[in-house]
């Protein structure tokens, strides 16, 4: 069996241009068509998971449900998308990355039209939770796609501008609500945001034509079949790599805790608490959307600029300051608008850095099935922050449930960040 951990090779490579671009000037064509697979994956698969947070109010009115209830609907999505993801990366060890990506594509797309056609809130519930399946191994496979098919001097930006995909598809979720509940009844429009939510599924025929598995991951798969060591589902809770896992997977719990607990409840919050419509809180998720874009494409340059653990340092840190500003001081609407755009910045701009981070911790036959654990383990308990958050809501300010969860969680992400290595540059071998 192969070792891994303390004994593992650890080459870096020289990082010499760290402008943003650098990475795609220099691409190869099948780098660039993987590129864009993976960004308008992950951009179509942010639209989806959005889509719920947007419609909660017309949910909550139209089957009288309360805000916990609501709230675990989300949290249910994303505890399903950490089994997803594990398995998803476990699957694309064994049949490969570029066949998993596209099984977890269509599984939550097709799931997303069944959320369109409920006829109940316990059948939505059910849905959405078979969809978190498909939704947690779409970011295993694609994120260790990208981590591998992209040279270690440009990863960091590379997958980092990935995920700027998600603001993307935030946006598209967002337009799409502020079209269909301007021109339908709510009663009706809410259903269609879930079918505008299968569109993935149309990004299937590009993959299958254009992206092509990556040489070590498919090497490492011939090494093994040919030896017939195949890595164990459990192998990473073994040896010296056991360290590398429970750090990453707090440090991935509290990034998405932090996340999770702000993205999902603002929608409600400006409508609820700052007695805004629906449609009239638009501008203000947009200006926090383009803070959220913003910081990605930051994120990634800072990423292979200053580090992977320095820029989740400084995120974390930034992130709780502008929360508490945003939900703990008496500020006019105006004011509020222009904090959206920090605190999109900075609660989404890490994540540019946790793909490229969790792909360069583990060795490459472990690597789909460590990032695909340690990345939707920590999506599974920061599952729990919506329910939390909604269940907390009930005797105090939404607000103030808001702020300690998310400052919580950052506190948790700042921990376990300091703890891990930083790997920046760091060659990726198909032995190792």
């Amino acid at each position: 069996m192969s070792t891994t951990g303390s004994s593992q090779r650890i080459e870096r490579a020289e990082i010499e241009d760290t402008s943003l671009l650098a990475f795609y000037r220099d691409m190869t064509p099948p780098e660039r068509r993987t590129f864009w697979a993976c960004a308008a994956g992950w951009a179509l698969d942010g639209m989806d998971f959005m889509i719920y947070p947007l419609v909660i109010g017309t949910i909550i009115a139209l089957w009288k449900v309360d805000a916990a209830s609501a709230g675990l609907a989300g949290t249910v999505t994303l505890l399903a998308s950490a089994i997803g993801g594990w398995l998803g990366g476990y699957l694309s060890d064994h049949i490969g990355r570029v066949r998993t990506l596209q099984i977890t594509i269509i599984w939550f797309s097709f799931f997303s039209l069944v959320c369109a056609v409920v006829q109940n809130f316990e059948q939505l519930l059910i849905a959405r939770a078979v969809l978190g399946l498909g939704f947690g191994g779409e970011w295993a496979a694609g994120a260790v796609l990208m981590g591998e098919a992209i040279r270690p001097q440009y990863r960091g930006r590379a997958v980092g501008s990935v995920q700027s995909g998600w603001a993307v598809g935030w946006g598209i979720a967002v337009l799409s609500q502020a079209i269909l509940f301007s021109a339908l009844p709510a009663e009706t429009a809410w259903r269609w945001m879930f079918v505008i939510g299968a569109l993935p599924a149309l990004l299937v025929f590009y993959i299958r034509r254009s992206v092509t598995e990556p040489e070590i991951a498919a090497a490492a798969r011939a090494k093994q079949a040919a030896s017939g060591d195949r890595p164990a589902l459990w192998e990473i809770f073994s040896g010296p790599i056991l360290k590398t896992t429970i750090l990453a997977s707090l440090a991935a719990t509290g990034c998405q805790g932090g996340y999770y607990a702000i993205t999902f409840w603002v929608p409600q919050f400006l409508t609820k608490e700052r007695h805004l419509s629906i449609v009239g809180s638009t501008g203000y998720l947009s200006t926090l959307i383009v803070g959220s874009f913003i910081g990605y494409l930051v994120g990634a340059w800072l990423a292979d600029r200053i580090g992977r653990r320095n820029l989740f340092l400084i995120f974390s840190i930034g992130a709780m300051a502008v929360v508490l500003l945003y939900t703990q001081l008496p500020l006019t609407n105006e004011i509020l608008w222009v904090l959206g755009f920090p605190l999109g910045f900075f609660a989404s701009g890490y994540f540019s850095g946790i793909g490229a981070f969790l792909t360069e911790l583990y060795p490459t036959r472990l690597r789909g099935s460590g990032q695909g654990f340690c990345y939707n383990f920590g999506r599974g308990i920061g599952a729990l922050f919506p329910f939390l958050v909604g269940a907390l809501s009930a005797t105090t300010t939404l607000a103030n449930a808001i702020a300690i969860f998310a400052v919580v969680a950052y506190a948790v992400f700042f921990i376990a960040a300091f703890a891990l290595p930083e790997t920046r540059g760091r060659v990726l071998h198909a032995d190792l």
